[in-house]
């Protein structure tokens, strides 16, 4: 019987057989590591990656930091964008660093990547603003997201027609208004109505200038108009119209509008945005603004109707209800401060004035509007022994006086409000000031004009006695006002003289530390307006269940809400509207009137 051999091996050769062996083992449990790994990733970036994306999972420290002149949606890694099985519409962040689908998937050990959720959609355009809003990320930047950029415009739009001030206005002599940087000749405190220092004789219809050189003393001009959050407009829109209202013909009345929006559309900083991002400020009535018509009996200009103005913002001390391109800022007053501490002791002062007259008004009677209710108002006052009447007619010239016009306020619990001409009055302005609560007959008087400058709870600060109470059912003025309690008066009181700060235009030659004064509201106001409207486009959300006759309506909603439904005042607004959403005649006829009472007060 054959026995088989035994095989024997040498030490070198069992060596071999052995590193053989465990490199065979080794490969296998690499290719199962590699395969986990791959599994793993598939099923979270796949798998998950078409539901809800957890949002614990950050971006290291060490991602990224874009340069300024980067562009906001591009990587040094790769420009493609990750896919998450979502639509054109809906990708994911721009500024989240993506890879190559070309990596080898079994070589990835970690992919830091956020998805932001898919609820929120996403648009991968690189729009021509983004670096502006990417400086409000930058939260060592005090100026991050509120540059301004101020356009250099030719003086004939602004400095040439101060050097013509004599012309400004048909029956004022507008030099002297527009010294001191629009504030006009400095008062004298003969009487001790006012404070020492920061009162001025200023024209109420100033704005134009005032906010002008306000804008220059802003902290956060730029001339880099990629970063700002908006561009301001140094057009004086009203100084411009105030010399040709009267006895002038269209062509001439809108020239300088018409060269203006011709000037901006050239500009590289329009094509941005169509100037949505631009914004000017004209201080008189929004009326002066609006001519329905190619007729020269019409009145006014068309500027607000310009296409390339029914993109921008105007600020103006009366806008309209029914348009959405113009908001209201407050008209000027006669205090303007340079530094907080005069803010604070006109404040203190304020709170500690006896008051002997529970309300009080200053004005003249419109015997040829039968809507007025100054009349009713009026005689009231004069039958009250608690009434106190200041007679702007002819003649009287305690009421064109800033110390007479004060002091009544200063001494008044109540500052009685009525429509002037048109809805709104500087007078409301003035009695805020002194410290007296405003009552005030129709909302648009102040509750839908002022909505940045005022709270919306407009009760808190304000009596509202609708015109109908008056005129209809013969309602004491005296007798509804008596019936707010000690205490309630004092609050209310309280709640006005802490306005007092955001409702006046401090000195143009300083700028205030700590307060925000209406130029510091007003501004924050449009980048808000800008910066939201830019965020909209950037995440595809559109509003197309905007009518822009119930802009009156949108002012007054609460953050989060969009859409308008009836309206307790509905009434009163709802006159018989043009095609182009306006009162028409009564609108351009309050303007009118306006100009008349001007010319009435310098005769």
């Amino acid at each position: 019987m054959r026995r088989r051999s035994t095989a024997t091996l040498n030490p070198d050769q069992m060596e071999k057989v052995v590193g053989k062996n465990q490199r065979s083992r080794l490969c296998l449990l690499a290719a199962l590591s590699v395969m986990f790994w791959f599994l793993l990733f598939y099923f979270h970036f796949v798998v998950l990656g078409s539901g809800s994306v957890d949002d614990s999972i950050k971006l290291p420290s060490s991602s990224p930091v874009y340069d300024d002149d980067e562009s906001i949606n591009e990587h040094p890694i790769s420009k493609n964008t990750v896919d998450t099985g979502l639509t054109d519409k809906s990708r994911v962040s721009s500024n989240v660093p993506v890879y190559s689908e070309s990596i080898d998937k079994s070589r990835v050990v970690e992919v830091p990547v956020q998805l932001e959720s898919t609820n929120k959609p996403q648009v991968s355009k690189n729009f021509p603003f983004m670096k502006a809003l990417k400086t409000i990320e930058n939260k060592s930047d005090p100026c991050g997201g509120r540059y301004i950029y101020v356009h250099d415009l030719p003086p004939k739009f602004n400095e040439d027609m101060l050097k013509e001030c004599k012309s400004l206005s048909l029956w004022t002599n507008m030099c002297k208004f527009t010294t001191n940087a629009g504030l006009g000749p400095p008062l004298e405190n003969i009487e001790g109505v006012f404070s020492n220092t920061g009162w001025y004789a200023t024209n109420q219809f100033a704005v134009d200038v005032i906010f002008s050189n306000r804008m220059k003393q802003y902290e956060c001009l730029t001339k880099d108009s990629s970063i700002a959050a908006a561009v301001f407009v140094p057009f004086y829109a009203g100084l411009d119209i105030a010399r040709y209202l009267w006895g002038y013909n269209i062509s001439v009345r809108d020239a300088a509008s018409l060269e203006l929006v011709d000037w901006l559309s050239k500009r590289p900083e329009w094509s941005v945005m169509g100037g949505k991002d631009h914004f000017l400020v004209a201080g008189r009535i929004t009326w002066d603004f609006r001519r329905l018509s190619d007729l020269d009996s019409d009145w006014g200009n068309k500027l607000l109707f310009l296409p390339a103005a029914r993109n921008m913002s105007m600020l103006v001390v009366e806008s309209s209800p029914w348009n959405a391109n113009d908001f209201g800022i407050p008209y000027p007053t006669y205090f303007h401060p340079a530094k907080d501490a005069d803010v604070f002791s006109w404040q203190d002062r304020m709170r500690k004035l006896d008051r002997p007259w529970l309300f009080s008004f200053a004005g003249a009677p419109r015997p040829d509007n039968p809507k007025s209710i100054r009349g009713q108002i009026i005689e009231q006052c004069k039958k009250s022994k608690v009434g106190k009447l200041l007679e702007c007619d002819f003649g009287e010239s305690k009421c064109h006086s800033p110390s007479s016009i004060m002091q009544m306020f200063q001494s008044s619990l109540f500052c009685l409000q009525p429509q002037g001409d048109s809805y709104t009055r500087r007078s409301a302005f003035d009695s805020m000031l002194a410290g007296c609560i405003p009552v005030f007959f129709h909302p648009g008087s102040a509750y839908t004009q002022y909505t940045w400058h005022l709270p919306k709870n407009y009760s808190k600060y304000s009596v509202f006695i609708p015109e109908d109470d008056l005129r209809k059912r013969n309602i004491s003025i005296e007798e509804r006002l008596s019936q707010i309690s000690v205490e309630d008066v004092k609050v209310m009181r309280e709640a006005v003289i802490s306005l007092i700060p955001q409702l006046i235009y401090a000195d143009p030659r300083f700028r205030l530390e700590t307060l925000k004064d209406a130029f510091d509201v007003a501004v924050q106001a449009i980048i808000n307006k800008v910066t939201k409207l830019r965020n909209d486009i950037v995440e595809g959300r559109t509003n197309d269940n905007f009518v822009e006759e119930n802009s009156w309506k949108y002012e007054l909603l609460e953050e989060g809400q969009r859409e308008v439904g009836a309206h307790e005042w509905d009434p009163f607004f709802s006159k018989p509207k043009d095609a182009n959403a306006d009162s028409g005649e009564s609108s351009a006829e309050a303007a009118k009137n306006s100009w008349k009472n001007e010319q009435r007060d310098k005769s």
